[in-house]
């Protein structure tokens, strides 16, 4: 899962894309970048980190430019080095720059098309770089010494018919503009808006809504799926349907863990979302335990804490804040390394005994993993006093891989893949576990939206909306996900970096 975002305007947009990326940092953690474009040149910084650490005053002053995109990331296929962090560029044609929020489920295909027959280098194993140099080898065979609106949206045309999987795209050609798209399933999210000025107007494209408001852009939509919008260097928007066919699928997993509350995705406040989730899962609880004796409601923050809230409510049962966090720790579940996520999370939480001692707790979550996290957190409640720890998920089952650009491990280290909820419930150690139903989820997502008829909700049921996903595909995401693979790569990455620094 990444963050992009992309701004023309009549000022400098070095700030404002560097604000825009603090606002988008939970989406990615790995790495950050800019790149802005001056006349005829661009400029770039990206390194990995967050991207307070990535960008110093002297940085900054050399990212000129009225209009550039940027990206923070954290990687869908393992540890990456910095050589990865985006955005890409190529030099031919024009200079291109572009980052990407998702992830190609035909890269091999793709890499060797691009080398044999497009006579183009891949020097990363980023499926970024591989989908910038297949929007520029379609731009680079219009064979025009200078584009406009309707070649960009030629170009990306081709990139629908040979791209597949999940991509939400903003790219800069030097000179010209920026181009924002998005595939034809329309899985990862992309919004754009505007701002006016007293020297015009002002424009922005940018994964989520909240990155917008943040900088006082009006949200205007998001992009259809397969839809493409070009804004000239002069502030001139384009938009056009580029995708022959289209099928709106957004992963729901954006409205269960990844998106930010305050942003609005694809027309459904995911704030609200969140509430009608817990308002089914207390649903479901009193339906299977109507003389519950739940004493609490406890939410593993931050994400669950707008479901825990509704469902303490919806059952009549106190709400209380049980776990401090500390904001300085990453995601868990996204961190490279079991041993890794298993040390951050008492370093990442820390329980307030008095809201535990003797009570029957319900602890609340957004999702379960790997369960690494639950089972130290049902472990923390007890330890804190708890007389019984109940745990609810917010969303179904965990059971198979993410392939659209969220880096959920191999199914072999999902807790829930291959057992049944009363297994899952023994291995986390908790006294009672309750999931919530599917058709719930879809529900509470969907009501904010009723024209959108389909999610891609492959996580929980193995069903993945492009079609072209089959078990030697995820047998070798799999290999690649392990925490084997990954402890793997990092000694190789330390061993390059030390010989880099030597």
């Amino acid at each position: 899962m990444c963050g992009i975002a992309g701004i023309v305007s009549s000022e400098e947009v070095n700030q404002e894309l560097y604000e825009a990326l603090t606002v988008l940092q939970h989406r990615g953690q790995d790495a950050a970048g800019i790149v802005t474009c001056e006349g005829d040149r661009f400029h770039m910084r990206k390194d990995s980190g967050l991207v307070r650490d990535v960008f110093h005053t002297r940085h900054m002053r050399s990212l000129n430019g009225k209009m550039g995109i940027g990206h923070v990331r954290y990687p869908t296929a393992g540890c990456t080095t910095s050589a990865e962090a985006q955005p890409f560029y190529v030099n031919s044609p024009y200079g291109i720059t572009l980052a990407h929020n998702g992830n190609l489920t035909n890269t091999q295909t793709l890499k060797r098309e691009v080398f044999v027959q497009d006579q183009r280098h891949i020097n990363t194993d980023s499926d970024s770089e591989v989908l910038l140099n297949v929007f520029a080898h379609e731009l680079q065979e219009l064979g025009k010494l200078k584009i406009n609106a309707d070649d960009v949206f030629q170009a990306v045309s081709g990139v629908h018919r040979r791209c597949r999987g999940a991509y939400g795209v903003v790219a800069m050609v030097t000179g010209f503009g920026i181009i924002g798209f998005r595939d034809p399933y329309g899985i990862r999210p992309l919004v754009y808006g505007e701002r006016r000025t007293e020297h015009g107007t002002d424009y922005m494209i940018a994964s989520e809504s909240v990155a917008l408001d943040v900088l006082g852009f009006k949200l205007i939509r998001d992009l259809k799926p397969g839809e493409a919008i070009v804004i000239e260097k002069n502030g001139k928007p384009h938009l056009r349907q580029c995708a022959e066919k289209t099928l709106h699928s957004p992963c729901i997993f954006e409205f269960v863990y990844f998106a930010r509350p305050d942003s609005i995705i694809d027309d459904i406040s995911v704030y609200k979302a969140r509430m009608r989730m817990g308002t089914k899962l207390a649903a479901k609880i009193m339906r299977e335990r109507p003389n519950h004796d739940i004493d609490v409601v406890i939410p593993i923050p931050d994400t669950s804490r707008t479901a825990a809230l509704q469902l303490a409510n919806r059952l009549g049962v106190k709400y209380r804040e049980g776990f401090i966090k500390n904001r300085y720790i990453g995601r868990t579940f996204i961190m490279p390394g079991q041993q890794l996520r298993k040390k951050s999370v008492r370093q990442k939480l820390n329980a307030i005994d008095l809201e535990f001692r003797g009570k029957t707790v319900l602890l609340v979550d957004d999702s379960i993993v790997r369960g690494t996290t639950s089972m130290q957190i049902i472990q923390m409640a007890r330890d804190a006093g708890a007389r019984k720890v109940y745990f609810a998920s917010a969303s179904p089952p965990v059971r198979f891989p993410n392939v659209y650009g969220i880096d959920m491990p191999a199914a072999e280290e999902l807790i829930a893949h291959g057992r049944s909820d009363a297994e899952v419930q023994q291995e986390l150690g908790a006294d009672w576990l309750i999931y919530q139903d599917l058709p719930d989820l879809i529900a509470a997502v969907q009501k904010g939206n009723p024209a959108i008829r389909r999610f891609d909700t492959s996580c929980f049921n193995n069903e993945y909306v492009t079609g072209d996903i089959n078990q030697d595909y995820l047998d070798l995401l799999g290999v690649n996900r392990s925490d084997q693979a990954k402890s793997r790569r990092d000694a190789e990455n330390s061993v390059i970096e030390m010989h880099n620094t030597a």
